[in-house]
């Protein structure tokens, strides 16, 4: 396997012949690096985390730290990082605590670009985008994908659903609404579907204009959550996407953002 001479590698670490270790990498003992996997330099991986295959970690990343959480008190918690994901420079992802299920974990075909921020219990799924500067408080979710714009900042416990796009420099206090369009100045909107990129997944006009009128008796019709959600049952065809949106909400113990 490529290993530069002046990586630093624990001779526990299980690393695949194909991997590529760059210069002045630091990896530790409990680390498990997959097939095709490339750290291009100054990367540190630590603690017990295991890394799937066709990753590329970019320079000066971290992965696998201790959590910066007071109740942490070093407690054999893990990461977890899937196939196919781009890890971009200055990217922090943290491991998991007792109190959050013990594993913070990235999925597939991911992009975190520079400085974003994965605090510790984050489960990102699969196919996001979170661009530069993006920062999660611990325990958040974000679902297949979701797109965040940079300098956003996503509080604890929040989750962000499936197809949905936050603004840039958006501060999300809430849950955020698969298939929505969101963005915050002094206070979160939803400002409709994330019709573009919605089409860009292949979404149809008859899966996408059901949602955008949903979304309009949600935000602008001057209704609460419990009369929209009537006004959807009985005025909006069903489709799994609307059928998906109810149900995200009724089970969002944060409440949404609307």
């Amino acid at each position: 396997m490529a290993i530069h001479p002046t990586a630093l590698v624990d001779p526990k670490t299980e690393i695949a012949s194909d991997a590529e270790i760059g210069p002045y990498c630091v990896i530790g003992p409990a680390v498990r690096i997959g097939a095709r996997t490339r750290l291009m330099s100054h990367v540190v991986l630590e603690g017990k985390l295991t890394i799937g295959n066709d990753n590329v970690f970019f320079p000066f990343c971290s992965c696998g730290v201790a959590p910066q959480d007071k109740k942490y008190r070093g407690e054999a918690s893990e990461t977890v990082i899937g196939n196919r994901n781009s890890i971009r420079e200055f990217v922090t992802i943290h491991r998991g605590t007792q109190g959050g299920g013990m594993r913070t974990v990235i999925g597939d075909h991911n992009l975190l670009m520079a400085y974003v921020h994965i605090a510790h219990d984050v489960i990102v799924h699969n196919h996001t985008i979170l661009a530069n500067g993006v920062t999660f408080a611990g325990h958040v979710i974000v679902h297949d994908y979701a797109n965040i714009g940079g300098l956003s900042a996503i509080h604890q416990f929040c989750q962000i659903g499936k197809h949905a796009i936050v603004g840039s420099r958006s501060v999300i206090k809430q849950n955020v609404l698969p298939f929505s369009q969101t963005a915050s100045d002094h206070e979160s909107k939803v400002y409709g579907a994330n019709r573009v990129g919605l089409q860009r997944c292949g979404f149809t006009p008859e899966a996408i204009e059901p949602l955008q009128n949903a979304f309009r008796l949600l935000s602008s019709s001057g209704l609460n959550t419990s009369q929209a959600l009537a006004r959807i049952e009985e005025e909006i065809p069903l489709t799994p996407e609307i059928k998906e949106l109810l149900e995200f909400i009724r089970s969002s113990e944060r409440g949404f953002v609307k």
